[in-house]
């Protein structure tokens, strides 16, 4: 098949959540001597911004947003260690991500990761019940540039005032930009305990990071 119909190929695999299938096309293309970072780009990441744009306008629905993440990261595991010489992704930001202290939802943290990796962004996924000293080591191992915490319960919504005041205290509040989401997050409560911005889903935290990092939108 013709390298734009391997592409088409590998971005459907991903609008319709089919892992093995991206993994086999993923191989397919290195097998025929396709630039990688051209299939990520073109395939892989085409077909998760799709998936992005049909959950937003309500086609898609949690599950499919899911399965579309998982067939573009078995995409990813075969193309990315083929990446040769000087070859990288485009990278707008590194990301460090993680659920608070307290609460043990992973579904939309997990969702945002996908979503920021297939957008360009480096993301260091810490997991969920994560202390403030947690993500702050986080963020000095990776040099990362944003945070996202979430919190899906009112309880543990206090983990995130705490994650700013210990950025300042820690001297690292000027160097990261601070996101945080979760069902009972608002936009004033972002703008009380001085995060930089909210969101309300994967998609609108896409938009929000790239802002951040001063990337088109």
């Amino acid at each position: 098949m013709s390298r734009e119909e391997l592409f088409d190929k590998l971005a459907q695999a991903v609008i319709v959540g089919e892992p093995e299938g991206a993994e086999e096309l993923a191989r397919k293309a290195l097998a025929q001597g396709l630039d990688p970072l051209v299939c990520i780009n073109e395939g892989l990441t085409a077909g998760m911004d799709r998936v992005g744009e049909l959950f937003a306008s309500g086609e898609y629905f949690l599950p499919d947003l899911i399965i579309g993440g998982e067939a573009m990261k078995a995409g990813l595991a075969v193309l990315e260690p083929a990446l040769t010489g000087g070859q990288e992704r485009e990278v707008l930001g590194r990301v460090v991500l993680g659920t608070v202290e307290g609460d043990l939802h992973e579904i939309g943290k997990t969702l945002v990761g996908t979503m920021l990796t297939a957008n360009g962004f480096q993301v260091t996924d810490i997991g969920v019940d994560k202390a403030v000293s947690e993500f702050i080591a986080a963020v000095r191992e990776s040099g990362a540039t944003l945070v996202g915490a979430s919190a899906l319960l009112t309880t543990t919504m206090l983990q995130q005032q705490r994650l700013v005041e210990a950025l300042e205290e820690a001297g690292l509040r000027d160097q990261v930009k601070v996101m945080v989401g979760g069902a009972p997050v608002t936009q004033s409560w972002a703008d009380k305990i001085g995060a930089d911005g909210y969101a309300e889903d994967a998609i609108s935290a896409v938009a929000l990071a790239r802002r951040l990092v001063g990337a088109p939108i």
